[in-house]
């Protein structure tokens, strides 16, 4: 009997060689059928470890990036960097005067590994006065 080509994800070294592999088949363009046959089975297999080991945490977005930013040791361009936009769009977020656009939470989640649902939570903004 051959061996499969891909099973249940039993821990973390598994789980990030699926997502890096699911990364490759994007960037790859999908182009033919094995290739998107291979991308559904990887995201199912991924999504079901991200269910069981990947809760979102409980604490509104901001909280939850200014926690993975003492986290990782990053500053605010450091976040500028990786949202690809200005130090002072970050600043707005983190003093809950802007809310993250769909844009810079995609970009968080793929940077922080993390569910973009853990981002896309509604919290209250400080009113301008």
């Amino acid at each position: 009997m051959s061996e499969l080509k891909y099973t249940v994800i039993k821990d973390d070294g598994q789980y990030y060689e699926y997502c890096n592999r699911l990364e490759e088949l994007v960037l790859s363009g999908l182009e033919n059928e094995g290739a998107v046959d291979e991308y559904e089975l990887l995201h199912l297999l991924i999504k079901a470890w991200d269910d069981e080991h990947r809760s979102i945490p409980e604490m509104n977005p901001v909280e939850l990036i200014k926690s993975l930013m003492e986290d990782h040791e990053l500053s605010q361009n450091d976040l500028a960097k990786i949202a690809e936009v200005g130090k002072s769009y970050i600043s707005e977020i983190l003093n809950y005067k802007k809310r993250m656009s769909k844009n810079v939470i995609r970009k968080f989640a793929d940077h922080f590994k993390i569910q973009q649902e853990a981002l896309n939570k509604h919290y209250l903004l400080y009113s301008i006065t």
